[in-house]
């Protein structure tokens, strides 16, 4: 049961973090793509923010894609890690803990989940475990 609970985990993460990554590169889901996005980065202060757009959206495609899939994990959970960290640093930590005031709550349990996962493996059901 528990090779079906991280696969649980995984395909949710995963699948969501490609769903997001595919909003800032390529405007799907109802997403800016890269200029749009790059246009809300550089306005909170992150430049170039084409640049940042296209390194957030490769690291959220990236990282779902691996998540889900269970293939080097560790390389997944750290790229969703990243963006949950970066999303804490620049849009959501000065708002508290919170989702109700936009605080960091939802990101710190997304950030705990990769880390987790990351460092326990993700088990059976997975490539990882076909090829390593």
């Amino acid at each position: 049961m528990m090779n079906i609970g991280l696969l649980i985990i995984r395909l949710v993460i995963g699948l969501l973090f490609i769903g997001h990554g595919a909003q800032k590169l390529f405007g799907w889901f109802g997403g800016y793509g890269i200029k749009g996005t790059g246009g809300w980065f550089e306005s909170i202060g992150m430049k170039p923010g084409i640049a940042m757009a296209i390194f957030a959206g490769l690291g959220e495609l990236v990282g779902g894609i691996l998540f889900a899939t269970g293939l080097l994990t560790p390389i997944g959970g750290i790229l969703i890690a990243g963006t949950m960290v970066m999303a804490i640093i620049k849009v959501h930590g000065a708002n508290g803990l919170w989702a109700t005031s936009n605080g960091y709550e939802y990101n710190l349990t997304i950030l705990a989940i990769a880390i987790g996962i990351a460092l326990i493996g993700p088990g059976a059901y997975s490539l990882d475990a076909l090829f390593f």
